[in-house]
């Protein structure tokens, strides 16, 4: 029996990547597996104003911070809501205002130095562990990410691979979603998802015993619903008005092989777990700017699943 940990969409935040790494001595894991969405999503200016004197606006909200400790303590939680710190001046900041592309090379500087950050954090925490860890980056995540994934020594870029997780069951893995309004770096029509997944597909022994760790969740799956947007990415109606937007292609795929599993992430308040068939589709859901892991812990058995429970912590 082969006990799986699963979690998705940490966005950049530290402590979730930290919680994420311990997981599956936390949890008795044999394999940690995280769907995609590793990066964050801006950089938060830390404007100095002279002496030991900060200006910090997190989430439309203004800080004064005064002297090194507090300073430090509010880096700490720009990073654990997965954002990126970024120290400047009054001058400079209305520089960048003017020149986005500078923004950009900011920002892009922060995401690899965190995740190299993060990935020799990972050789600590793993080496000697025997924990095998298997990483798909979502459609948020740049494609620089890639090679410094490949290159770690303790993870495993999945995308596009069919990798054994045991003796009876194999895994497929990608982050790449359908149309979403953002524009995103991995996203693409759902005919190009079909051939993406069949290729994959094509490679198991017996899909009916494999896991499929995909981001995007499956079309009306009830893991896959969000609210829906007008023309300027803005809720449509009030209330919990929502509509599917996960993949038919995906759904197709689940509802043809029928896999034993099927992983998800990318709608954060899909969590949940539903049926597709004999398929079991589980969305553990984010709450990374929290700080909290939400994760599926699940046991696989020989052409059955022997439990699985949805955590949080």
């Amino acid at each position: 029996m082969t006990t799986l940990f699963f979690a998705t969409d940490i966005h950049g935040s530290d402590i979730c990547w930290k919680k994420f790494l311990n997981a599956g001595k936390f949890y008795g894991a044999d394999v940690l597996i995280l769907g995609g969405d590793m990066t964050g999503k801006a950089i938060v200016p830390v404007v100095h104003r002279g002496g030991e004197q900060y200006k910090i606006t997190l989430l439309q909200q203004d800080f004064d911070v005064q002297g090194a400790d507090e300073l430090a303590e509010m880096v700490r939680r720009i990073r654990s809501r997965g954002y990126y710190p970024y120290l400047t001046n009054p001058d400079e900041l209305v520089e960048l205002e003017r020149n986005p592309d500078r923004i950009h090379e900011i920002f892009m500087r922060e995401v690899l130095r965190v995740m190299a950050e993060w990935l020799e954090l990972a050789e600590t925490k793993l080496a000697g562990s025997g924990m095998r860890v298997f990483v798909a980056p979502g459609n948020d995540d740049q494609f620089e990410i890639d090679e410094m994934l490949r290159a770690a020594k303790h993870i495993s870029l999945a995308e596009g691979q069919v990798v054994a997780l045991d003796a009876q069951h194999e895994m497929i893995s990608s982050g790449w979603s359908n149309r979403t309004p953002w524009n995103t770096y991995r996203e693409e029509d759902e005919p190009n998802l079909a051939e993406r997944y069949q290729a994959m597909i094509a490679g198991l022994r017996d899909p009916r015993n494999a896991v499929f760790n995909i981001h995007v969740p499956p079309f009306k799956s009830n893991l896959d619903e969000a609210p829906e947007l007008d023309e300027n990415l803005r809720p449509k109606y009030a209330g919990n008005a929502l509509k599917p937007v996960g993949s038919t292609a995906l759904r197709a795929a689940i509802e043809k092989h029928q896999p034993l599993l099927s992983l998800h992430g990318h709608i954060h308040e899909g969590r949940g777990h539903s049926r597709i068939g004999k398929t079991l589709c589980i969305n553990p859901g984010s709450l990374y700017e929290q700080g909290v892991l939400q994760g599926a812990l699940v046991k696989l058995g020989k052409n059955k699943i022997e439990s699985y429970v949805l955590t949080q912590g």
